[in-house]
């Protein structure tokens, strides 16, 4: 969880709710981006999944490598950049070192938002006491969580601006989906999802499109009550497609399949960092969100999870109904500014590639089509999941 983001050394004044209110580090640098991605342990012949994380961890030179909630799961996570030419750095640096030592112990890496025929059920829980008693606490719904996602942070300087980042950023999680979408198989299955990973996921408490927050304020309140009531040990624990994180001082974003290709996840988080850039101008200007009914959001996300990049999506505030790629498109063209005043244009290549080439679920189809062989599938996702 981008355990590496430095804590800057004093906080701004909290909100007064008691000893139990939320401390934060919104205090900048802002637009600093840090990336997550989770990628699968195969063996090396077979490329079946291998509960062998245990063997994986060991120091990288910068960022970090650890666990997830299964042994088959290995994170990766970039430390805080100024934009993602750096990161990019950071991440290929990070994917080459996992898959050299993965190698030496005769397995491989691979980068997808789901395993096309792993099964749940073969797979050994990490030895870590957070995810015993995640398991503890939601059994099966636990157990059959093997998704692999990409999470994107991005640095902000204020508490309320963080909360309004948030709130604004959730109209645009269906098209960040439909671009990253990248798990149409499941349990040697063609499901028929561009991302199947999601409904999988939707079956967790706490997650999916997030509620809105009046304000850092109604955060804190929020939060508080939950604690209070023991339904959570902190706000961590909600796991929400957008959601402010307070202790890196960052807004989070999680929607997103894990890319096979680097550049594709560098290309995404590009379009995030500039999106919250637009967003806090926004806020710093002074103006107000538009408000959107919550099932219309939910709806389009359900149909960029089912459609990807090739179905429609509902263009808010009207109803009519837009392609998917033509309003990815309409929002790259938004954010180059802002990415090349950050230092993150270049990345941006990275999304014209999914939107002419189609994203990595288009991919994988392709493969299966022509001789409907899952382990050709799963062997070109580790090579190109190489760097």
């Amino acid at each position: 969880m981008l355990s590496s983001w430095p804590s800057p050394p004093s906080l701004r004044p909290l909100l007064s709710l008691g000893s139990d209110a939320v401390e934060h580090h919104f205090t900048g640098p802002a637009y600093t981006i840090g990336i997550e991605e989770e990628l699968m342990i195969l063996d090396g012949e077979s490329l079946e999944l291998v509960n062998a994380i245990e063997s994986l961890l060991e120091p990288a030179t910068s960022g970090e490598i650890k666990p997830e909630l299964m042994e088959s799961v290995l994170e990766v996570s970039t430390e805080p950049c100024p934009n993602t030419a750096q990161a990019g750095d950071q991440l290929r640096s990070l994917r080459g070192q996992v898959i050299q030592t993965a190698a030496s112990k005769g397995f491989a890496i691979g980068a997808a938002g789901t395993h096309p025929f792993a099964m749940w059920e073969d797979q050994r829980i990490v030895a870590r006491p957070r995810y015993r008693d995640l398991v503890s606490a939601l059994r099966f719904v636990a157990r059959q969580e093997l998704i692999f996602g990409v999470h994107v942070h991005v640095g902000v300087d204020d508490p309320d601006k963080a909360i309004h980042v948030a709130n604004g950023m959730r109209v645009h999680m269906p098209v960040l989906l439909g671009l990253s979408a990248n798990s149409p198989f499941w349990r040697a299955d063609a499901t028929g999802l561009a991302s199947t990973r999601t409904p999988i996921f939707r079956a967790f408490p706490r997650v999916g499109i997030p509620p809105t927050y009046k304000s850092w304020q109604d955060y804190e309140r929020r939060i508080e009550f939950m604690e209070k009531a023991r339904v959570i040990e902190d706000y961590t624990y909600l796991w929400h497609d957008v959601r402010p994180h307070p202790s890196f001082g960052t807004v989070e974003i999680r929607v997103m399949d894990s890319q096979t290709r680097v550049e594709h996840t560098l290309g995404l988080a590009a379009l995030v960092q500039g999106l919250v850039k637009e967003l806090s101008e926004h806020f710093e200007a002074g103006k107000r969100l538009s408000r959107y009914p919550f099932e219309m959001l939910d709806e389009n996300k359900w149909l960029a999870a089912r459609h990807g990049l090739e179905g429609e999506l509902v263009d808010l505030p009207s109803s009519d109904r837009v392609g998917t790629r033509e309003l990815a498109r309409r929002l790259l063209d938004r954010m180059r500014p802002h990415c090349e005043e950050l230092g993150s244009a270049a990345e941006l290549e990275g999304v014209e590639d999914l939107l002419e080439r189609g994203n990595g679920a288009a991919r994988q189809v392709v493969v299966y089509e022509a001789n409907h062989d899952l382990r050709e599938v799963i062997g070109e996702i580790v090579a190109a999941s190489a760097v």
